[in-house]
C-alpha cells in the first residue's frame, strides 16, 4: 500500500468510528506497522490544522477521532441541538466532578462530600455513560464508580490525570481565614 492509499485509509476508517480508535487497531486493520499509522496520524493531524479545516484530528481517550474544529463549536451546536437542551444538572455536574476527581469512589462517599443522596443523579450519570461501575470496595463491598472514555472524550483528555488541577480554583488561606472571620462576627 503507498503512503497515500494508507492515509485514505485511514481517513474512511476514522469516519465511520463512534469512539476513538487506537493506533494499534488501526494497524491491524489495514496490515501496516503501528509506527508508520502513527506518523500518518500526526501528519494528517497537521495538514487539516494547516489547510483550516472545518475539523480536526485529534488523539483522545487512548485513540484517534475526528471532531468539529473548535472554532465552528457555535455553529455545531446550534445545528445539533435546534432548540433542544440536554444539558446536566448543577448537582449532576457537581457528582461527576466528585467522581472524577476521586475515582474510585463509592456513591456513599459522593454523597457524605456533597452531603445530599446522589442517587438519582448516579443513576442520570450512568445512564449518559459518563460514569460506570469499576468493582468494588474492599471493606464495605459498596460499588465503586469512575469516569468512562465517553467523559473523556467529551472533555477532550486521554485520562483522568489529564484533569485541570483544583489548586488554583480555590480560595488561599488567608481568604479563608477572612470568611470565616466574618461568619463568627
Amino acid at each position: 500500500m503507498s503512503k497515500e492509499e494508507v492515509k485514505r485509509a485511514i481517513e474512511a476508517i476514522l469516519m465511520v468510528v463512534d469512539e476513538p480508535l487506537s493506533e494499534l487497531v488501526l494497524a491491524q486493520i489495514i496490515e501496516v506497522p503501528t509506527e508508520e499509522i502513527s506518523s500518518h496520524l500526526v501528519e494528517l493531524a497537521q495538514a487539516y490544522e494547516s489547510e483550516s479545516r472545518g475539523f480536526q484530528l485529534r488523539a483522545v481517550a487512548g485513540g484517534w477521532r475526528f471532531y468539529s474544529h473548535p472554532d465552528l463549536a457555535p455553529l455545531v451546536e446550534k445545528f445539533v441541538l435546534d432548540g433542544q437542551q440536554s444539558r446536566l444538572t448543577q448537582a449532576a455536574l457537581e457528582t461527576l466532578a466528585v467522581i472524577a476527581y476521586r475515582q474510585p469512589i463509592s456513591r456513599a462517599r459522593v454523597s457524605a462530600i456533597r452531603g445530599v443522596n446522589v442517587e438519582a443523579v448516579m443513576k442520570t450519570l450512568v445512564t449518559r455513560g459518563l460514569v460506570e461501575e469499576s468493582g468494588t470496595e474492599h471493606e464495605t463491598g459498596a460499588t465503586l464508580y469512575r469516569t468512562t472514555s465517553y467523559f473523556l472524550e467529551k472533555l477532550g483528555l486521554n485520562s483522568p490525570a489529564d484533569l485541570p488541577e483544583l489548586a488554583p480554583f480555590l480560595p488561599d488561606i488567608d481568604a479563608l481565614d477572612e470568611v470565616l472571620a466574618t461568619l463568627t462576627d
